[in-house]
């Protein structure tokens, strides 16, 4: 699958860009894990325009997470443009490695985004939501930019066939398709036949990225067989299980599962994400943005309960690498 002149490969597998999940050190440790593509958080335009220095932030990136995009979101034309521009020149804002890819956000359902007409909100207004793509896409020619939405807005607008073709003939260079509309939020299964439909197309002819549900090597198997995607996007799945790349890998390779990995191999994943954690933002930010993360890699130890409370609420770098290797030492 290519991008532009971005090549990711046979089936590829993206990590989804997710509001305080995917920071510098997540991705690194995902595509260190298999991701063969990684996204930033959604940066708001909004933000970059008033020249915000968190909004500035998120587009710092590392050369040893490249392939890298930065994903943009809002609902006002002008300040998207002045956006992706920001995007475009992130090593020199923002320092670092920069974008290879542009991504503008139509997918995010939360009442904060959506409810003001950005991310999925946007599907409302899909006129509106193809003359902003359009806007992009010439703001940097030199760049690929590629888009992230729903089905639709709800179960009566699902447009998302036909909006798949606007926003290639507006001269986008991938798309990605969560399985849902806005108003299911994050609530029952990932719709696929639509995506499959978009893929069929027989008028599409850049890469179509599908997204909602992949949870292991037997569900990104089925979807890129039966629904002929080029590339599988993987979320909420992610969270605490960085390997799910690798496992999938594994997987499509083998026919069979990959071993699980030990609680002290998870350990030392553990570690090495709090040790970038730390290296990027410092003491305390680093541990409390690393929080949401401990308390997943260890989900289903018995008796766990204690050592996982004290594990997320320490601001004590020593101590939580003390508890790491406790886990280790106790559970391994």
């Amino acid at each position: 699958m290519t991008i532009g002149n971005l090549d990711l490969g046979e089936r590829p597998l993206l990590l989804a860009p997710m509001e305080d999940v995917t920071d510098v050190s997540f991705r690194i440790l995902c595509r260190e894990q298999g991701a063969d593509m990684v996204y930033t958080e959604f940066v708001p335009s909004e933000g970059l325009v008033r020249d915000a220095s968190k909004a500035i932030a998120k587009m710092h990136t590392l050369e040893e997470e490249a392939p890298v995009g930065i994903q943009i979101y809002g609902h006002i034309a002008e300040n998207m443009v002045e956006a992706a521009r920001m995007a475009d020149h992130a090593a020199e804002l923002a320092g670092g490695h920069g974008a290879d890819v542009v991504d503008i956000n139509f997918g995010c359902p939360v009442t904060k985004i959506a409810g003001r007409g950005a991310g999925s909100g946007m599907m409302r207004y899909p006129d509106k939501l193809v003359a902003i793509t359009k806007a992009v896409v010439e703001a940097v020619p030199d760049k690929p930019v590629t888009v992230k939405t729903r089905l639709g807005w709800d179960e009566g607008s699902k447009i998302i066939v036909e909006l798949a073709e606007r926003l290639q003939d507006v001269g986008i260079q991938a798309l990605t398709i969560h399985g849902r509309t806005r108003q299911q939020m994050y609530r029952g299964t990932a719709d696929w036949t639509l995506i499959g439909q978009v893929k069929d197309n027989p008028r599409m002819h850049i890469p179509i990225i599908g997204n909602g549900d992949i949870t292991d090597g037997p569900s990104a198997k089925a979807a890129f067989d039966r629904y002929g995607v080029d590339g599988i996007m993987i979320g909420r799945a992610s969270f605490g299980h960085p390997w799910i790349f690798r496992e999938i890998k594994y997987y499509m390779e083998h026919g069979e599962a990959m071993p699980e990995p030990s609680v002290k191999e998870k350990v030392e994943l553990a570690k090495r994400h709090l040790r970038l954690s730390l290296d990027a933002k410092g003491e305390p930010r680093g541990i409390y943005e690393m929080r949401r993360h401990l308390s997943c890699y260890f989900k289903g130890l018995p008796d766990f309960k204690e050592t996982r409370m004290r594990m997320v609420t320490s601001l004590d770098r020593e101590e939580l690498f003390a508890l790491l290797d406790s886990i280790a030492r106790n559970w391994g």
